[in-house]
């Protein structure tokens, strides 16, 4: 199997399980912490907390301004198969090829941070670019597939994966905060619920007691709120329908 085969079925099979594969953080954090509980970077626990929490808001923001501009069709979160129905070339997908993936790795980026390790934060960088490039080159493989010259002539100004600093194009479509609602406060959840478990694994080792500070309190349980709000509207409710997304 020659190596553009080897990247393209290693891609889809990251992409099919995408979801899922940066689950295996979860335990290398807790062991990282277990073994060497230590803080690399020297700062008041609230002011760390709120860096490092700043910055995987900052993931989700870059997945907020794809998802509440896209088409029905695009950026899904299908697994089974590669689907678009057309190219994003407007908008945030303007400046750069992979905008979710790009949010993606912050939101997680603000929780590798949190650990406080730098080799950890290296490891772990490494692996999602290696984790990432796969998935991004086998969406590749099949966008220039299935749209040829225009994928090509759009690749040629947009960058893969860092956004580049000039050529932004307005979006076709309006701002959706619907499409927003209704499908990020999974992402928001998981953020809020990440930082509480690494806090009170924090606070178990260094004290030998199950707390958590208040700052994570308070942020779990916003984030907690705004989940099961937004899922029973979603769930039982029309009003977070979007016609045509």
């Amino acid at each position: 199997m020659s190596l553009v085969e080897e990247f393209d079925k290693r891609g889809n099979w990251f992409f099919k399980y995408r979801s899922f594969l940066p689950v295996i953080l979860y335990p290398l954090a807790t062991l990282v912490l277990i073994i060497e509980l230590k803080q690399d970077i020297q700062l008041p626990e609230l002011t760390w907390s709120i860096i490092c929490l700043a910055v995987s808001l900052l993931g989700l923001i870059v997945r907020i301004l794809v998802i509440g501009f896209t088409p029905k069709g695009t950026s899904g979160r299908n697994t089974s198969k590669q689907v678009a129905n057309s190219v994003n070339t407007k908008g945030i997908y303007s400046i750069v090829r992979h905008p979710l993936y790009l949010g993606n790795f912050l939101m997680w980026f603000g929780i590798i941070l949190y650990v406080n390790n730098i080799w950890f934060d290296i490891t772990t960088i490494l692996l999602f670019w290696l984790y990432y490039e796969r998935i991004m080159f086998a969406e590749e493989q099949f966008l220039k597939g299935k749209f040829g010259d225009q994928y090509l002539k759009w690749s040629m100004t947009a960058p893969p994966f860092f956004p580049k600093l000039k050529g932004y194009q307005s979006a076709d479509l309006e701002f959706s905060f619907k499409n927003v609602l209704k499908r990020e406060y999974n992402g928001l959840f998981a953020v809020g619920i990440s930082f509480a478990y690494l806090n009170v694994l924090k606070n178990y080792l260094t004290d030998k007691e199950f707390m958590i500070t208040d700052f994570w309190l308070y942020t779990l349980i916003v984030t907690f709120i705004i989940f099961i709000v937004l899922r029973t509207l979603k769930k039982t409710t029309r009003i977070l329908h979007v016609k045509g997304r």
